[in-house]
């Protein structure tokens, strides 16, 4: 049976009047079952991009396979040096959520609107990144943009809503129109819009200046492998 806690649904209230819309007010429980979809869910439009037991609708970027990746117990994972994976599928206008967790010293991230081409290298290199890193005990320093649930080094997030490294967490996020929104566990930390001119000058600050970063609002979901072991499931989209 479908379920919205209290926090999520307090959030969700606080997202409705800022204006978000309506669409953006049906986060998901993503505890109910494992890799599964609520009859609520799909009655939504909610679509699986993991199935629980296979690497079905993910490739490596710029491969046409996947190698190096797993599934065990319902639980998609590298333990690093295995390349990024990619979704088969694009998408534009969309709602994303995922469960994940990382080990001690742990780097990955979610990215989106990536366009996978020769040109980009790297899936880094075209599309935006909900940060996933361990803050506190990463060996590099960390910058304000560079923590979780941030645009990695681009906006920095409005606070720290990680659990301990080793627990599941659960990122959302949405995509309207260039207007998006990192949220983390049931908080937005994070809200800012591709079109406007505050972030094409912090892009402009940034290490992305010389790709074609951001450029569309359009293409794949990817998941990061940073050299660390990182684990995905619940791993599910709609479409706006």
């Amino acid at each position: 049976m479908f379920k919205i806690s209290r926090i999520t649904l307090l959030s969700i209230g606080f997202a409705t009047l800022l204006g978000w819309g309506c669409h953006t007010s049906r986060i998901p429980d993503n505890s109910h079952i494992l890799n599964e979809l609520s009859k609520k869910e799909q009655t939504q439009g909610w679509k699986l991009l993991f199935d629980g037991k296979s690497t079905a609708g993910w490739h490596n970027y710029l491969k046409s396979n996947i190698s190096g990746w797993k599934v065990a117990d319902g639980v998609l994972f590298t333990d690093g040096k295995n390349g990024d994976i990619v979704t088969d599928e694009e998408f534009s206008n969309f709602e994303l959520i995922a469960d994940w967790k990382i080990t001690d010293k742990g780097n990955s991230g979610i990215f989106y609107f990536v366009v996978e081409d020769p040109v980009n290298q790297r899936i880094h290199q075209s599309g935006p990144e909900f940060q996933i890193i361990d803050n506190k005990n990463y060996p590099q320093k960390l910058e304000e943009n560079q923590v979780t649930g941030s645009a990695s080094d681009v906006l920095k997030p409005s606070a720290d809503a990680t659990r301990p490294v080793g627990e599941w967490n659960t990122t959302y996020i949405s995509a309207r129109n260039g207007k998006i929104q990192h949220w983390l566990n049931g908080r937005k930390i994070l809200e800012f819009d591709i079109n406007s001119p505050e972030w094409k000058a912090a892009v402009a600050g940034s290490k992305f200046a010389a790709f074609n970063y951001a450029q569309v609002l359009k293409g794949k979901i990817g998941l990061q492998d940073h050299g660390n072991f990182v684990a995905y499931r619940n791993v599910k989209i709609r479409r706006l």
